[in-house]
């Protein structure tokens, strides 16, 4: 292939994602370059084109290649009760949890973000239907479910699945949830009208509200990094305070564990921290698209930094490692102006014996902020 040895940023392949993002609405720019570059290319193999020029030519002259190149990018691989221990978790432990800050009979709201042909929204109403009876199901319990694909979406929505595709689920709940019409299975339809089936794109579109489990599996995984946090900002701001995150089993939130701390991390079960720091908050804000907040607690940051410049006691704050990551005017005219770009803890540090009592404060304390008066 004439793009195989091309490096990642390459011009003619931007100008191909510029044309579906522009002629079909799908933004792939946040997607992981490598292997969006590798699916786009199995297409160009299929049909017979060299570059994505030719292949750009050649969607715009056979529309009906939009999807099968949409089918080999987004990869909708989904099953009812996909990784058992994980919904014996959610049944076990999750939903009760879920149901013990919900008295009075409130309504509870479940968000499958990346839904695909829906085996995954249908598997947490079975879920959400055992744990309160199915009466109580219909009245309180609604499930939104959304994905980038129409198609996948349309197949969700008929909630009838093959032999084959109903075969992790357990034969009782089988028998008590879903019809058989000749080979095929139907999710009952007293129950249907509480799944909501939607087109959503986790990167461009604002995040669905008042959440008490999100379900998002195997879909960030697709995302660079800064992608991912952008779509975590945004269900920070989706989930209630204390609500629930469930990933698949290829994500890992370690470097997110500001704004989500693990439940169960062997089960990627997660929940929301509901006080973040300014500056977390900030960057939520920014993500989710609130500009008026944003702007708020921008000027909120900057004055309180100001304020801590300014004031006439010398002072240092060190993060939970010792190192010196901030220090006001006073302390940077006594101490040095290079003093936080130094990158080592405070310490092994000369100034640590300009400073009365400094190191022993220090190895005796847990502050992390110190007056050098």
């Amino acid at each position: 292939m004439s793009n195989s040895h091309q490096p990642n940023l390459d011009p003619n392949f931007d100008a191909l994602l510029t044309y579906l993002k522009r002629t079909r609405g799908f933004d792939f720019s946040g997607y992981k370059r490598p292997s969006l570059m590798r699916r786009v290319e199995r297409r160009l193999q299929a049909v017979g084109t060299e570059t994505y020029t030719d292949y750009l030519d050649y969607l715009e002259v056979h529309p009906e290649e939009f999807g099968r190149l949409f089918d080999t990018i987004l990869i909708n691989v989904t099953n009812f009760y996909r990784d058992a221990a994980a919904w014996d978790y959610i049944a076990s432990d999750t939903v009760p949890q879920i149901l013990a800050e919900k008295p009075n009979g409130e309504p509870i709201r479940i968000w499958s973000a990346g839904c695909s042909s829906g085996e995954e929204a249908y598997t947490i109403a079975i879920v959400m239907a055992e744990a309160l009876g199915i009466e109580q199901f219909r009245e309180r319990v609604k499930i939104y479910a959304s994905d980038l694909d129409e198609e996948a979406l349309a197949q969700a929505r008929q909630a009838t699945y093959t032999s084959h595709e109903i075969s992790g689920i357990p034969p009782a709940l089988l028998e008590k949830y879903f019809e058989q019409l000749d080979q095929r299975y139907v999710f009952r339809k007293d129950m249907r009208r509480a799944l909501i089936f939607g087109r959503h794109d986790l990167v461009q579109d604002a995040p669905i509200s008042r959440i008490d489990l999100l379900i998002c599996r195997n879909v960030l995984m697709y995302f660079n990094a800064e992608t991912q946090l952008r779509i975590l900002s945004k269900f920070h701001f989706a989930v209630n305070d204390n609500s629930f995150l469930m990933l698949g089993k290829a994500e890992m939130l370690f470097s997110h564990a500001s704004i989500f701390q693990p439940v169960d991390l062997r089960r990627r079960i997660f929940k929301k921290i509901p006080r973040v720091t300014l500056r977390d908050h900030l960057l939520i804000m920014t993500e989710t698209g609130d500009d008026e907040t944003t702007d708020h607690l921008s000027k909120h940051i900057r004055y309180r930094e100001a304020a801590f410049d300014v004031n006439p006691t010398a002072q240092v704050v060190l993060n939970v490692n010792g190192m010196v990551v901030l220090a006001n005017e006073r302390a940077r005219a006594l101490l040095g102006s290079n003093i936080t770009e130094l990158n080592r803890p405070l310490p092994e540090l000369d100034i640590a014996y300009r400073i009365p009592d400094l190191r022993a404060r220090m190895e005796n304390s847990q502050c992390t902020s110190f007056d050098c008066t």
